[in-house]
């Protein structure tokens, strides 16, 4: 249920009296309360507990992996999480799956994706399982209600709710590779929230939690669901995704209308270059900090997750057409991506 749908609905339903609490503020708050219980109880059944162990060696804490959130995505168990979560040992791990209503399944390593931090597994055994549904990250908006449904520090089942408070984030990961298109949120994400999802009051995934910044209040990170649904489809196709990268770190930005008139635009928003690595195809062709693009080879780029879509393993190594946005000039800058090295294990 929409979380509009839900003030509405509110409306009709008296709320309990709460001393010093007004009775308008009251009625809103249990409107909140029943929006987040309504997607809890819609998506919280498809997320899952993961407990990765090396190999087939013993059972002893040595050999285990690591522990996570995933969420899933088709009743015959597919399961979307991190990358840092179920592919850092690679598809001899052995990954056990606890349901939320206990079950005790086993999954294996279909593919996974560094360069997004996303893994995909499917169940071992033949099971029916509830699933979540992926959403249109691109519909979301700064100040939007999100959730989180995890396992975090093995509290299991656990809800944090907060807002969007950027999109089209970059991030570098500690191996060194840059993430793109993130959705930064303040819901309070900490370890084993990794892989789960960020939910929206409509009961959809739209992004799956990545990563936490150590020391700050209220910055956690997650991999937008468009981009997500991407990488999915290349690894369930090809078991791994071949991708162009021309060397930048980007944010989405919005496009005044007054620009837009300017420059013959349809578009509200693009992507700001933010960074330019040395010695990239970016860097060797000139594009620059700032520099704000609007397409490539005649594509829309409207945000960070049609450009990560649009540098697909068929642009490498051949010439492509960037539209860039440079103070009052639009410019047509040609480089050629190189392919993305897959981040060392």
């Amino acid at each position: 249920m929409p979380l509009t749908d839900a003030f509405r609905d509110a409306e009709s339903v008296p709320a309990p009296d709460i001393p010093g609490v007004p009775a308008d503020d009251q009625a809103l708050l249990d409107a909140y309360s029943r929006a987040v219980i309504d997607v809890v109880d819609r998506v919280g059944p498809a997320v899952v507990r993961l407990a990765v162990h090396s190999g087939n060696a013993g059972q002893d804490r040595q050999n285990r992996g690591g522990t996570g959130s995933g969420v899933i995505l088709s009743p015959d168990g597919l399961i979307l999480t991190n990358s840092h979560v179920a592919g850092a040992l690679g598809p001899a791990a052995r990954i056990d799956v606890t349901t939320a209503d206990g079950q005790e399944l086993r999954a294996r390593l279909v593919g996974d994706d560094p360069d997004t931090d996303l893994a995909l597994l499917r169940v071992d055994e033949a099971v029916t399982l509830p699933a979540a549904p992926l959403g249109d990250s691109k519909r979301l908006k700064r100040g939007q209600l999100v959730i989180a449904i995890g396992n975090p520090l093995g509290f299991e089942s656990t809800v944090t709710t907060g807002v969007v408070s950027a999109l089209g984030r970059s991030l570098r990961s500690r191996s060194g590779r840059l993430i793109d298109d993130l959705i930064q949120t303040d819901a309070a994400l900490n370890p084993g929230n990794s892989g789960g999802p960020l939910v929206s009051s409509r009961g959809e995934v739209v992004g799956i939690n990545t990563a936490v910044i150590m020391g700050a209040q209220g910055i956690c990170f997650a991999v937008a669901a468009n981009t997500a649904s991407f990488v999915l489809g290349e690894l369930i196709r090809h078991g791994r995704v071949r991708r162009a990268f021309i060397g930048i770190a980007a944010q989405q930005t919005a496009i005044p209308q007054r620009r837009r008139r300017a420059f013959g635009l349809t578009q509200d928003g693009a992507v700001m270059v933010s960074t330019v690595e040395p010695d990239s195809s970016a860097a060797r062709a000139g594009l620059k900090p700032g520099d704000i693009i609007v397409a490539l080879d005649d594509e829309t780029i409207a945000g960070a997750d049609d450009l990560v879509r649009a540098l697909t393993g068929e642009k490498i190594g051949r010439a492509v057409a960037l539209d860039v946005l440079r103070g009052t000039e639009r410019l047509t800058i040609s480089m050629a991506p190189r392919e993305r090295r897959r981040a060392e294990r």
